[in-house]
């Protein structure tokens, strides 16, 4: 969780960053990544668009969150305990999601393409294997009913109370979305892109996103525990919020750039479709 800026620019700000650091999140790289799978095999046109469709669910819930605690803002502030859960409960899947991640990368043979590691997904069973555009949405929806996803909606909710409640609460929900929206709609048109083809590039590129992703979530895991552990560090994290999102994002936006870079160099003729 996070303590969020008072100033309403700022604040904007970092919900917009939050939404894209949600969406790096490896939980849904991988499901956006079976899903694509699914629709390619299947060849159906939408499947570039899995990230989008799953965003748009996925942010459907956390706008009627906000709005939900927007109208109760006013007899209802987010309880102390409900921040320090969430923080425990993201630090844990985000050390498992690191490790397993990383494990797939060493663990996958030389001519395999890595796919990412995710946990929620596999709770869901068939589900995980729709074919329809509507249903990826209802994958993404059912995706933001876990702890983490609903504290930090009503988190920031609780926040805009002070802006003017319902409304405020709904223009941060759709900020969130917005980032969501960017990372996972780009993230869905890159995996199709790595589905297409199954050469050296290809392989390549899916082992330095996965290194990115493994060493990510340890990073902010590794930041939760020192902001629970050392006051000193939390209080100096507080108004740092944005430099810290904004970090997560480079270091996942990087390492896609260092991956067509590495595979360039071992083939200068044949470069990943951009």
């Amino acid at each position: 969780m996070h303590s969020l800026p008072a100033d309403w620019a700022s604040l904007a700000a970092v919900v917009f960053l939050l939404g894209m650091k949600h969406g790096c999140d490896a939980d849904h790289l991988a499901t956006i990544d079976g899903l694509t799978r699914v629709g390619r095999r299947a060849g159906a046109r939408y499947a570039p668009y899995c990230g989008v469709l799953f965003s748009l669910g996925h942010g459907t819930v956390v706008l009627a969150i906000a709005a939900l605690v927007g109208c109760a803002s006013e007899q209802w502030h987010t309880p102390a305990w409900l921040e320090r859960s969430g923080v425990v409960i993201s630090m844990f899947f985000l050390v498992l999601l690191g490790v397993l991640n990383l494990r797939a990368v060493f663990a996958a043979a030389p001519h395999e393409v890595v796919a990412p590691v995710g946990i929620k997904g596999r709770c869901l069973g068939r589900l995980a294997q729709v074919r329809r555009p509507w249903l990826v949405m209802v994958v993404g929806a059912l995706f933001a009913l876990s702890f983490d996803t609903v504290s930090q909606a009503a988190l920031f909710a609780a926040t805009a109370a002070e802006y003017g409640g319902v409304r405020a609460a709904l223009w941060l929900g759709t900020l969130f979305l917005g980032g969501m929206l960017l990372t996972d709609g780009c993230n869905g048109l890159w995996i199709a892109r790595l589905i297409a083809r199954s050469d050296e590039l290809a392989r390549i590129a899916s082992r330095v996103m996965g290194l990115a992703v493994g060493s990510v979530s340890l990073m902010v895991a590794a930041v939760g525990v020192a902001r629970l552990a050392a006051p000193s560090f939390a209080r100096w994290s507080e108004g740092h919020e944005l430099a810290f999102g904004a970090l997560v994002v480079g270091l996942v936006l990087l390492s896609f750039v260092a991956g067509r870079a590495l595979a360039r160099r071992r083939d200068p003729g044949r470069l990943l479709p951009a």
